[in-house]
């Protein structure tokens, strides 16, 4: 299978490309300039000319706190980047997955999230993430749209990651204990989407579904893994101090709650995701070895 994956510097992007090699498929990531989802160049060309079986959409606009000052770019790629993907992807009739996220919720449920609870966004980039759903199934309504949340992985800026450096410089840190979701590893969430993708020829229908780890956590519950595995590595550990979240200061408010239910997914597709306490020791052992390499 040849995948067609939009985005090339995002941990997602880079975690489906390596993956897809590992499962034998050919994947190849396309970024700025080859695709600008920012732009309104027609991205049909570049994916004819990659031959794709299938498009997998991992580009988007991520930076939360920077979308409440610059929303035209936010929604310029949550929204109407991602309807001109999908309208193409359409159009050369192929598959399409698209990635969302649990910011789509306003965190008030209580309980985790069912793709059929309404949507309440706090700030620009869940905002921008929910109008791209509805604008990618109007686009392509045969498209499969994958929530997921608190993406984790050896590359890229992450909470996991910036644990571990955090771990070597100071000796407390302050997490919040007080906010929870499904931490997902990039790796994990790749293979699951790679598994949807063999199915995804034979799938009628679109719609949309959660997909993230199958383990429930607190930013301080995470950063507990963490130091466990940097203590089994032998590396110094801090002491962590579990503050409320509403002691963090940041320019966009985030969900309180945003655990996902992603049973549905596990019924349509056979796939559930593993869980952060296995996971997140192999991120903490990848960036460690990356720390190593480049001294």
């Amino acid at each position: 299978m040849r995948i067609f994956v939009a985005g090339a510097s995002g941990q997602l992007a880079r975690a489906l490309k390596a993956r897809a090699g590992a499962a034998g498929h050919v994947a190849e990531t396309f970024g700025r300039p080859a695709l600008d989802l920012a732009s309104s160049a027609d991205p049909a060309p570049a994916i004819a000319g990659f031959a794709a079986d299938i498009v997998i959409n991992a580009a988007a606009y991520t930076a939360v706190d920077k979308a409440e000052a610059e929303p035209e770019q936010a929604f310029a790629v949550n929204r109407d980047g991602a309807a001109r993907l999908a309208a193409a992807v359409r159009r050369l009739g192929l598959p399409l997955l698209h990635v969302s996220t649990d910011y789509v919720f306003d965190g008030g449920k209580g309980a985790p999230y069912v793709e059929a609870d309404a949507t309440a966004p706090l700030g620009v980039y869940g905002r921008s993430k929910r109008e791209g759903e509805a604008a990618v199934l109007a686009a392509h309504p045969d498209a499969l749209v994958f929530r997921t949340g608190w993406v984790y992985g050896a590359d890229g800026r992450n909470f996991v990651r910036t644990m571990v450096e955090l771990a070597a410089e100071r000796d407390r840190l302050d997490i919040v204990a007080d906010r929870f979701g499904n931490p997902t590893h990039a790796a994990d969430l790749a293979d699951g989407l790679l598994a949807i993708a063999r199915q995804a020829a034979e799938h009628r229908g679109g719609g949309i579904f959660h997909l993230a780890g199958s383990e429930e956590a607190s930013w301080h519950d995470l950063a507990g893994g963490v130091m466990g595995s940097l203590a089994a590595a032998g590396r110094r550990v801090p002491e962590l101090s579990p503050i409320s979240g509403d002691a963090y200061v940041a320019a966009a408010a985030r969900p309180r709650d945003s655990r996902l239910d992603c049973s549905l997914a596990a019924q349509t597709f056979g796939v559930r995701l593993p869980g952060w306490r296995a996971s997140a020791g192999v991120a903490v052992s990848a960036i460690l070895e990356q720390q190593e390499t480049t001294r």
